[in-house]
This record gives structure tokens, C-alpha cells and sequence, in this order.
């Protein structure tokens, strides 16, 4: 088979900042190996360290088609939380109480693992521990949001609490702000700097990264043959770390769909600028929104935002990455929250995609046999989920027994998209209730949003 390469995109804030940077030159001659990774974000780079970490004498080898962190790893909001698909509510709907508390669990462990990690490895990725703020910002969001703290705390989970209009804005001061769920565990991080730390952490371990290296066909008999434009790969066992990109391997092909989140970062603002926010904590703040707004305050007092319109593309085109409506959106919808800085300037924008499973929930398992792994619809809240899934195919791979392989991700009834045009239109239906069911709870206040 062969993979189609992927197109270039407009750099992220932490991609474009984050200084000079080496890749790994790209592959030219044959090698064999243990286990090969394809793809070089979270997934990948955890994946790989921990198999040399587990057993330094895996042969293993990690493939990236463009420069480690091209991706979703380097694009994205930069919280690590526990929040899972649509949130508590909708995925309790969609997959019962059992798999929320579950899941939960897992994803708390995965904050704390990836915050230890972070220290032990002495990583340098900007990371703070501030805590999470879910706003309301209409009478409905109020409501939706204390019953998923309810259902929160009667599934044993207590740090989970409700707070007054009074006490959220003494943190975050905006006057649509009308109280908000209060979760202390999230960590923000600059994704960029994170991805390619753990990088290097990998290398000095002993793997094999090739960078610029697209995997171009990809054969399983009777080991693993994977060519890139220069060189070749033979593996015992492959790991397909490529989420968003998924599609492009015929084997995972309707396993998930791309969707596309765009993003813009303000330049760095004066404290004068910011008195009016206060922000001191400098908490990441998400909306109640089924299509949701997130963002934070960098350490150089950028205030980065994303979410809202979410991309859809034909057949899962990867030219998905541009959406000048969405940017503007973004644009005006900074302003609405914080009208003090109407008139701050916009220094980046960009977008990408996140990997969207049917039933909106993670999964990682084997395809086919047990010599190839997948992981796949992280749904944009990949950051802390990934590295724990790392450990996972850690143990999948080594054939070990783990409580990590009882999580509810491992090896679940994955629903397969269906082939276009049925899932353009089952995607377009989607976000077409997501949107309604916003513009709803929106109508009487917010004139940003769609219908």
C-alpha cells in the first residue's frame, strides 16, 4: 500500500518560538528491529522510551514524517486534564456511569504519571500545576455543569466542586462569567518543548528516530516491511502512534476520522493590559460548550485560545489546517470575554487535527494480530492521555499483565466510520446537533454562535 505524505501547515505559537531545533537526519539505508514506531508525537516518543525503560535491549526505531511533534503534539491547547470525549455528562450518556468512573481513574493517574515524569527526567516544558476552570456562561451551562459536578462526586470523585460567579471571577475576572466547576488536577505545558524533551530522552536511551521520513507502503508478512523514500525498516512488532493520521493506513482506515481545532496566540501582554483580568493563578479556563473554547495564560502573558468551529474535510483530506472564519471567530470571541483587550494583537494562528472516533471515546489495542498495536481518538485531550497509553502498549507489546490493560480504552468494540459520502454526512450531522444544541443554550446572550 502506499501512504500519501503530508501537507505543510501554518506553525503553531510553541513550534514557531521554540528556538533552534535538530531533527534526526531522515533514513537512508536498511535496518532491523524489534519494535517500530510510526509516528513521532506524544504517543510515539512515550512509547518508544518506555519499551527501552521497560527492556534496554529492545531494538527499537521510531519514524516521523515530518519533524517530531509536527502534529497534534505540537499544536494543541496544552492542558494535560482528565477529561474525557465531550466531558463527564456526555460520555456517561453515551457509555454509562461505570466507564466515566473507570476512565477517570485512569486519566487522573495519567496527570500525576505525566507530572512525575516531568520531574524525575527533568524535563523543561514550562509546567505548572494551576488548575482547571469549567465556566458557565448562560443559565443552561449553570446547569449542566452542576449536574456533571454531581455525577462527579457521587462516583467518588471529591475534588471535583462548584464555585460562585464571586469566587470564579476573583480568579478570572469577566463578567460572563457565571460560576464555574473547579478541578485541581491539570497541568499546562508548552507541547512543543514537552514533545521534543521527550525526544531526547528517548535517544539517549538508545532508539533509532528517523525524522523527515514518511512511511510510504507498509507490508506484514512475514515480519514487517516498512519503506520510506530512502530506506527501509524490517520489524517484529509495529505500533501505529499516528492518532489524527490514522486514516492514511488502509488497517485503521475507519477506525477514526480527523477533525480539524484552530487556535490564535495574542502577543504578550503588560500587566497593565492583564490588571483587569487578574488571572493570577493562571488556571486553563474551558467553556461548557459541546464545541468548546479553551485557554490559558503563557508564562510571557500571551493569552492562547482555541476551539469553537471545528473542521470537517471530504474523503479526510489532511488540508484541513487553515480556517479564516474560525480564526476570526476566535478573534471576537476573545474580546467578548475580555473586553479590555479589544484592539491586542494576534501574532498566530493556526489549526490541526484531532483523531474522532464513532462512539466520541479513546482506543488502543491490537489490529489483527498481536504484532501491531493502534492508539486512535484522544478526541483533543491527548496530552496526559497519551502517556499513559504509552505505557500501556508498553505492556501490550511485552505481553505483560498490567492494570493498565483493564482501563476501558484497551482493546474496545471499536464502531467503524462508514465509507463516504455516508461519513461526511454522519460527521456534518454531528457537529450540525453539537452546533444547535450551543446555539440553544446561547441564544439569549451570545451573538458569536453558530447556528
Amino acid at each position: 500500500m502506499s501512504i500519501p505524505l503530508l501537507p505543510d501547515s501554518p506553525l503553531s505559537l510553541w513550534l514557531d518560538l521554540f528556538g533552534d531545533y535538530h531533527p534526526q537526519p531522515d533514513l537512508q539505508e536498511h535496518v532491523s528491529v524489534d519494535v517500530a514506531i510510526i509516528g513521532g508525537g506524544f504517543t510515539g516518543v512515550a512509547t518508544a522510551f518506555e519499551l527501552k525503560k521497560a527492556d534496554p535491549n529492545l531494538n527499537v526505531a521510531l519514524l516521523e514524517a515530518k519533524t517530531v511533534g509536527y502534529g497534534a503534539s505540537g499544536r494543541n491547547g496544552s492542558f494535560a486534564m482528565t477529561v474525557v470525549g465531550l466531558g463527564f455528562g456526555v460520555t456517561a450518556m453515551l457509555r454509562g456511569k461505570d466507564y466515566v468512573r473507570r476512565a477517570h481513574g485512569y486519566m487522573m493517574k495519567a496527570v500525576d504519571g505525566l507530572e512525575e515524569l516531568i520531574h524525575a527526567e527533568n524535563l523543561d516544558c514550562d509546567m505548572i500545576r494551576p488548575g482547571f476552570l469549567r465556566t458557565a456562561t448562560t443559565q443552561s451551562y449553570i446547569k449542566r455543569i452542576q449536574h456533571d459536578v454531581k455525577l462527579m462526586n457521587e462516583l467518588g470523585f471529591d475534588d471535583i466542586t462548584w464555585i460562585s460567579p464571586e469566587e470564579v471571577r476573583q480568579r478570572v475576572d469577566s463578567t460572563v462569567y457565571l460560576g464555574a466547576m473547579w478541578e485541581p488536577r491539570l497541568l499546562l505545558i508548552n507541547p512543543a518543548k514537552l514533545v521534543r524533551a521527550e525526544r531526547d530522552l528517548a535517544l539517549r536511551r538508545g532508539v533509532r528516530i528517523y525524522e523527515n521520513s514518511p512511511v510510504v507502503t507498509i507490508t506484514s508478512q512475514p515480519q514487517f516491511t516498512i519503506t520510506t523514500p530512502r530506506g527501509s525498516v524490517t520489524a517484529e512488532k509495529v505500533v501505529f502512534a499516528t492518532n489524527g493520521y490514522s486514516h492514511l493506513f488502509p488497517q485503521l482506515k475507519r477506525k477514526q476520522v480527523p477533525a480539524f481545532t484552530y487556535m490564535i496566540a495574542t502577543e504578550p501582554l503588560s500587566d497593565r493590559q492583564l490588571e483587569p483580568i487578574g488571572w493570577q493563578g493562571k488556571e486553563g479556563i474551558e467553556d461548557a460548550r459541546n464545541l468548546i473554547h479553551y485557554y490559558r495564560l503563557t508564562p510571557d502573558q500571551r493569552i492562547v485560545l482555541g476551539g469553537g468551529p471545528v473542521g470537517l474535510t471530504w474523503a479526510n483530506s489532511l488540508y484541513g489546517d487553515s480556517d479564516r472564519d474560525a480564526w476570526r471567530h476566535l478573534e471576537e470571541h476573545l474580546v467578548w470575554l475580555f473586553p479590555s483587550l479589544k484592539g491586542v494583537q494576534v501574532t498566530h494562528r493556526w489549526g490541526g487535527p484531532f483523531s474522532v472516533t464513532m462512539n466520541l471515546s479513546p482506543a488502543l489495542g491490537y489490529i489483527g494480530d498481536e504484532r501491531a498495536i493502534y492508539s486512535v481518538g484522544c478526541i483533543g485531550h491527548g496530552v496526559s492521555m497519551s502517556h499513559r497509553n504509552a505505557q500501556a502498549i508498553r505492556d501490550l507489546l511485552l505481553e505483560r499483565q498490567s492494570e493498565l490493560l483493564e482501563c476501558p480504552f484497551v482493546n474496545p468494540r471499536v464502531i467503524p466510520w462508514p465509507p463516504e459520502p455516508l461519513r461526511m454526512m454522519t460527521a456534518g450531522a454531528l457537529r450540525a446537533y453539537l452546533q444547535l444544541e450551543d446555539w440553544w443554550y446561547e441564544r439569549e446572550i451570545n451573538p458569536l454562535t453558530e447556528p
